[in-house]
């Protein structure tokens, strides 16, 4: 039958604006909130979701899934007199592996003898061009930069990071990738303890 297509595609959306009424009546009924409420975001977000599920954002946001990953940051440990302790050593891998080239790093240099120093001395990101690949993140043998959530970067002007831009604690990281923290805390624990057993047999 001619159209029978343009019946079946609106048949769909009048059957999805119908249950969105009977979904927020049963929600009612249930004591729950369907709107402006975490569960009602994740019940929304969910693959079984009914009626119509758009998030009325930025009143209500979607729960950001671990692995998500926009701009890099840098990661630092905090010392014990409250001193940054920064893991980049300024190695230039992440610069040389970024496919859109975002990535400047300067590496300190000793005044006196003008040895390098495995610190970077200025550490920029170009936001505006970086394809949140991860590629920085994955290559990085020192676990020093890492893939932030903080997509909400938005401005009039260009969106170069900095080092104090993209410097954060090892603790927000954790906070917003507890699995994989978890995951690589262990590994350099493993690794840490296999080193101070080589340097007891020597």
């Amino acid at each position: 039958m001619y159209g029978k297509g343009i019946f079946k595609g609106l048949s769909v959306t009048l059957n999805r604006f119908w249950t969105t009424y009977t979904e927020d009546i049963r929600w009612l009924f249930s004591g729950k909130k369907r709107y402006f409420n975490e569960d009602g975001v994740k019940a929304r977000a969910g693959k079984d979701t009914k009626g119509i599920f758009t998030v009325q954002y930025p009143e209500e946001r979607l729960i950001i899934p671990e692995e998500f990953r926009y701009v890099p940051f840098l990661v630092y440990d905090e010392g014990a007199d409250g001193r940054k302790e920064v893991r980049c050593t300024s190695c230039g891998i992440c610069s040389k592996v970024c496919p859109p080239q975002c990535i400047w790093i300067v590496r300190t240099n000793d005044p006196n003898t003008g040895r390098p120093v495995p610190q970077p001395a200025e550490f920029y990101i170009d936001a505006d061009i970086c394809m949140n690949c991860g590629f920085c993140a994955e290559y990085c043998p020192f676990d020093a930069i890492k893939m932030d959530h903080d997509f909400e970067i938005a401005s009039y002007d260009r969106n170069v990071f900095n080092l104090d831009k993209l410097l954060k604690p090892a603790a927000y990281y954790e906070s917003i990738r507890p699995l994989n923290a978890a995951r690589e805390n262990e590994a350099r624990k493993a690794k840490e303890a296999a080193k101070a057993a080589k340097a007891e047999a020597a």
